[in-house]
């Protein structure tokens, strides 16, 4: 097709737009107020995210330099930059092996961060958690109907807005 139309081959980028085809097939539209409740849980944690991840930079900056005092430049830990690119690599439990410590106090500093990186990855887990189960809790509160079934009425409603029945 490229050899016909100049610059065709950048249109190659819309195919990707096929995927979204899985949505119809598989019948996901049904999900998306699901997707709405994690929206709000997400944009109604944001803020303790935040604090989080600068809690998290901090500590990074921090063992970064600790590790460049302890471990020596023929280490591999040349600059602290490279040192908190080590210390992000070891807190998240990603490991790739590029830099490690030789020194027993390098390598119990090691120790610590990787299970630090443990504690770590629960946190924004829970904090999203919590925010989850209250919108949740909020829009699950109101009144079903006894005899059709629906919902959506008002905390405060006798009567079912659909068919008249009693709450």
């Amino acid at each position: 097709m490229s050899l016909l139309f100049f610059g065709s081959r950048y249109l190659s980028v819309v195919r990707v737009l096929r995927v979204l085809r899985i949505f119809r097939v598989l019948k996901l539209g049904h999900h998306i107020k699901e997707a709405a409740v994690l929206k709000k849980a997400l944009y109604a944690s944001r803020r303790k995210i935040l604090v989080f991840l600068f809690v998290v930079l901090s500590i990074v900056v921090i063992i970064g330099s600790l590790i460049y005092l302890i471990e020596e430049e023929e280490n591999g830990f040349t600059s602290i930059p490279r040192c908190v690119y080590w210390a992000i690599v070891t807190l998240t439990t990603v490991g790739y092996g590029d830099i490690s410590p030789v020194t027993g106090f390098g390598q119990f500093l090691a120790a610590l961060v990787m299970i630090l990186g443990y504690s770590i990855i629960a946190v924004p887990t829970g904090i999203v958690t919590v925010e989850f189960s209250r919108v949740h809790a909020v829009q699950s509160s109101c009144q079903a109907c006894p005899s059709c079934s629906a919902e959506g009425h008002d905390r405060d409603a006798k009567y079912c807005k659909y068919c008249g029945t009693k709450l």
